[in-house]
């Protein structure tokens, strides 16, 4: 019987000189779990630009440029009805506030009735963040202006903004695409 001893050891030599290329066991888990997450992220930061709530009764210009736009707070002039808009609130009307007086000694495009809306907001976060009153409020102020919007309306909200306390303005508008479709920018 050497013969099957010698076949039995070579059978032996053979299965441990192959032993290191078995396969034990692969874990698909770690894997599947990093393409789900990559998957949610992608999906997650894709739909950012669509946060920001366009007020009713504001057209938005559109832009071919720019960054998505974020969670604001967001003042508005609405053609219909022509209208100032603060976070949903309407605050005036936007022939009232093109033709108010100033009430800010050398400030005279101030729009007094914005101003308070805006200084009230501005002061409420403020306290919330526990900074002085005579801080700027880092919290973004988002302006849609409707695109029929005068400029000259627009200069008195973005100067009324800025001495309410809002160090970051931005004006948002619509970004077109190939396909016809809009989405909210911040610019």
């Amino acid at each position: 019987m050497p013969s099957e001893r010698a076949r039995a050891l070579r059978e032996g030599r053979r299965r441990a000189q192959f032993q290191k290329f078995r396969l034990i066991q692969l874990n698909l888990v770690p894997l599947v779990d990093t393409f789900v997450a990559i998957v949610f992220f992608s999906l997650t930061a894709a739909t950012v630009g669509d946060l920001a709530p366009i007020l009713n009764g504001v057209t938005l210009p559109q832009a071919k440029v720019g960054a998505p736009a974020h969670q604001e707070l967001t003042l508005g002039v609405s053609s219909r009805p022509a209208a100032i808009v603060f976070n949903g609130h309407q605050v005036m009307s936007a022939t009232a506030a093109a033709q108010a007086t100033s009430n800010v000694p050398d400030q005279p495009l101030v729009v007094p009735q914005l101003y308070t809306a805006l200084k009230t907001a501005a002061d409420s976060i403020r306290n919330v963040n526990g900074v002085s009153q005579n801080e700027s409020v880092t919290t973004p102020l988002a302006i849609q202006g409707d695109k029929t919007m005068r400029y000259d309306l627009l200069q008195r909200l973005l100067q009324t903004a800025r001495l309410a306390g809002f160090r970051t303005i931005t004006l948002q508008v619509q970004r077109a695409t190939e396909q016809g479709e809009a989405t909210t920018v911040t610019m």
